[in-house]
């Protein structure tokens, strides 16, 4: 336990206003990314029509937020948390606010919108490390669980009430989106401001022998470096199921409003296992968590071959998410707890890259999995892999025996 964790007076997370801060803050970032992932793509289809458009701004997202993912965590190590968040919050602002004054004006471009997007993904990768490795600092080490099981709760509703928003608006004006998102990120701005955080450790560059740490004491711990690989095979995995799921939806003449429910199944499971995440994590060894998914993962994938499309195919999918914070939970809380302050950015920043490439790699595979067949073929296909990861997490001595985090491993 560092002085920094000691000195946190223990309150409920409820009542833990810098905590409560930092959640409504990233809560606000990951509504604003909602936005202009589905803001974008409108706002071309109404005045280009052109897919190259929207892939390409698509692409130059994906590209920013990658790019950012390791030079983001030597930031958070780096500078002052607090800060790199502020003006994360405040460029975002400025770059949304003028494609809201682009629209206002009738002055849409291309170029212009390429720009917006790739400042935007790339100042989302920077604040998300910074973010993270806040969080410990904030709460006490064994609220730390409790709080990774109420974050991982965010991304489901901004997923929930992100694209329902901005098409409503969008629809009252193009500019609304983007607005608001401006709007939003002032806000979240004015909270951070208001944000205390301990001053910490100044980041260590070379142990005691001279060798430099950071990224490779990450990579060398062997809990940590094998919780990553399994992590990113996995986002492989449901990156490439939603893919393959809507285009079985497709396949059997599911109707719109009928695969937003689907989707909309996904959100709820995870919310409601976002609700429960810190219960299962404090009443099951972390072994039976992550070996236990992947199995079940690989079993409801099975199912999911000879469910038909629709809600019932969208209630298995929400059965899967139900089960995905808890391993979330699970692993966040041990990296988080063995890894000291001054490297935990650029840990957040490793795991972004890892989850980033899977997540830009597993759409294309899903499409070229459904492509090449049926939906129900390429489920087939997906839970195979499913199932070779359940065999390697299974026959991991790591993972058989993935440690509890009692004891802060340092990079000296």
């Amino acid at each position: 336990m560092t002085a920094t964790d000691s000195a946190v007076r223990v309150v409920p997370l409820s009542r833990n206003r810098d905590y409560n801060v930092l959640w409504t803050s990233r809560l606000v970032s990951e509504l604003g990314s909602e936005l202009a992932l589905i803001g974008f793509p409108l706002l071309i289809l109404a005045t280009t029509r052109s897919a190259v458009e929207i892939g390409l701004v698509a692409t130059v997202m994906a590209v920013a937020l990658l790019a950012g993912s390791i030079p983001a965590g030597y930031l958070a190590d780096r500078f002052d948390r607090k800060i790199v968040m502020v003006v994360c919050e405040v460029l975002r602002a400025v770059a949304m606010g003028s494609v809201a004054l682009a629209l206002y004006f009738d002055a849409y471009s291309l170029p212009h919108i390429l720009v917006v997007a790739a400042i935007d993904g790339l100042l989302v990768s920077v604040f998300g490390p910074a973010e993270d490795a806040a969080l410990p600092s904030v709460v006490a080490p064994d609220q730390l669980s409790q709080a990774v099981a109420r974050n991982t709760a965010r991304p489901y509703i901004a997923n929930l009430a992100g694209p329902v928003l901005s098409g409503v608006l969008f629809t009252i004006d193009h500019m609304l989106p983007f607005a608001l998102n401006a709007v939003m990120l002032v806000v979240s701005t004015i909270a951070l401001l208001t944000l205390r955080l301990p001053k910490g450790k100044a980041p260590a560059l070379e142990d005691d022998e001279g060798e430099p740490v950071g990224l490779r004491w990450v990579w060398q711990h062997r809990p940590i470096r094998t919780t990553l690989v399994w992590v990113a095979l996995v986002q492989l995995v449901f990156s490439a199921l939603v893919v393959i799921v809507l285009a079985v939806s497709g396949e059997d003449q599911v109707g719109p409003g009928e695969i937003g429910l689907m989707m909309a199944c996904f959100g709820a499971g995870g919310l409601i296992g976002a609700a429960v995440a810190a219960r299962l994590h404090a009443a099951l060894p972390a072994s039976v968590i992550i070996i236990g998914f992947s199995w079940l993962a690989a079993a409801l994938i099975l199912v999911m071959a000879f469910t038909p499309g629709g809600i019932l195919l969208g209630a298995v999918l929400g059965l899967i998410a139900f089960f995905m914070p808890v391993t979330v939970t699970t692993v966040m809380t041990y990296q988080m707890s063995v890894t000291a302050d001054e490297l935990r950015g650029r840990l957040s920043g490793l795991v972004g890259l890892f989850a980033g490439l899977a997540g830009a790699i597993g759409p294309i595979a899903g499409g070229a999995l459904a492509g090449a067949g049926d939906g129900k073929t390429g489920l087939l296909a997906c839970a195979a892999v499913a199932a070779v990861i359940a065999v390697g997490a299974t026959l991991s001595p790591t993972l058989r025996r993935f440690p509890a985090p009692t004891t802060r491993q340092r990079s000296s």
